[in-house]
């Protein structure tokens, strides 16, 4: 049998294989198993998400592929973001960030005027036309990350500095409290815990000085004892909390979501129950299990083998995203990669552990898994710079 030829194509088909086949074409340079391995997620997520809402009528308002088909779409339009974000690339971003800032606090700061509406407690969506919602936050730990990034990278990348000074770091904190403190007010504290573990990775990933790094540590515990003390929380917040640290304490009530959720991971055992067979799920026994508990899902009828495998889905990821990091020669590229492993790490571990009753229930969806247009576009912006920053970077980087 003959052996493949590129003399079989045209002239223009020639030009077209040379180009995507060439050693710094975009395609070649591509970072394949990040976007596999987030790929793979989604299509995993969409299983879950279609084994969850399938029998729930009341939801699904008849139609068992509702929630199926939103969540392919949501992926799609999440691929077309990244595609997006990959043409534009994460340089040409840099200097739309102060466009993209404005625009994400404008967003939610709407979220508290009559055009937010509240969702299991938290007053942090936009009701749109369609049926559709959004969520502003979501997209401003992205415009974090970047408004942070240009701020600490700029005089360094520039050689003008080995680190950030104090005054450019003082200048990026401020940058990043004005959409937490309103994030604060909604509120939507697990975002608002993103977003804090966000800021942490950043710094730690520009240079700058240990003291800021500390110092950041101690005003987020007294933050902390503030918010408790003067009932900036709500009573489901505090209660949430309180069930964590106490789970007998009111196990039908506010402790029941994670106790349903521990009784259907626990259930799957190994191998699970099978895809559509599990009775915690198709019991509707675990409230918001296409959004923040999907990993129940995976716990009941995947099982321990299934369950374990978003998570060395999870992992790749995370690696891959480490891997750019490291091999970028730019301050900038390093600062936006740490802080999307930051945030994809915590939510994550958040998301999870909450379901296995190890965190505290903090209404995060599961990265890629989830149901959600907002996570889910956000998430895939984030990709779409990590593949920018890999492609971008010298040849020999």
């Amino acid at each position: 049998m003959a052996g493949f030829s590129v003399s079989r194509y045209g002239p223009e088909e020639r030009s077209v294989w040379a180009r995507l086949t060439a050693r710094d074409s975009v395609v070649r340079r591509l970072d394949w198993p990040l976007l596999g391995s987030s790929l793979a997620l989604s299509f995993v997520g969409s299983l879950l998400v279609w084994s969850a809402t399938r029998g729930r009528d009341s939801l699904t308002h008849g139609d068992p592929y509702f929630f199926l088909f939103r969540h392919a779409l949501n992926t799609g339009i999440g691929l077309a973001l990244m595609i997006g974000t990959i043409w534009l690339g994460h340089r040409t971003l840099r200097g739309a960030v102060p466009v993209l800032y404005g625009l994400s606090v404008l967003l939610v700061l709407a979220v508290l005027t009559p055009l937010g509406a509240t969702v299991n407690g938290a007053h942090a969506w936009i009701l749109l036309p369609g049926g559709f919602s959004l969520q502003p936050s979501e997209f401003t730990k992205i415009t974090i990350i970047l408004g942070m990034a240009m701020l600490l990278a700029a005089r360094v990348d520039a050689g003008d500095q080995l680190h950030p000074d104090h005054r450019t770091v003082a200048k990026a904190l401020g940058l990043a409290l004005v959409p937490m403190a309103v994030v604060m007010l909604m509120p939507d504290l697990g975002s608002v815990m993103v977003m804090a573990v966000i800021v942490l990775g950043v710094l730690l990933a520009s240079g700058a000085s240990n003291r800021w790094v500390f110092g950041l540590l101690g005003a987020g515990a007294a933050g902390g004892v503030a918010v408790w003390q003067l009932g900036v929380l709500d009573d489901y917040q505090i209660a949430r909390f309180a069930a964590f640290a106490n789970p007998a304490l009111d196990p039908a009530g506010v402790g029941y979501n994670t106790n349903q959720a521990r009784i259907a991971i626990g259930s799957g055992g190994l191998t699970g129950t099978g895809l559509f067979n599990g009775s915690q799920t198709t019991g509707q026994f675990v409230p918001e299990q296409q959004t923040d508990f999907v990993f129940t899902v995976a716990g009941e009828e995947l099982g321990f083998l299934g369950a374990g495998l978003i998570i060395v889905l999870l992992g790749v990821v995370l690696w891959r995203a480490c891997r750019i990091a490291r091999g970028t020669t730019e301050l900038y590229g390093t600062i936006v990669a740490a802080g999307i492993i930051a945030w994809f790490a915590f939510q994550s571990f958040e998301n999870i552990g909450m379901t296995l009753g190890i965190m505290p229930v903090a209404g995060l969806p599961l990265p890629f898994v989830s149901y959600g247009g907002s996570s889910m576009f956000a998430v895939w912006v984030a990709i779409g710079l990590l593949q920018s920053i890999k492609v971008q970077r010298p040849m020999s980087a």
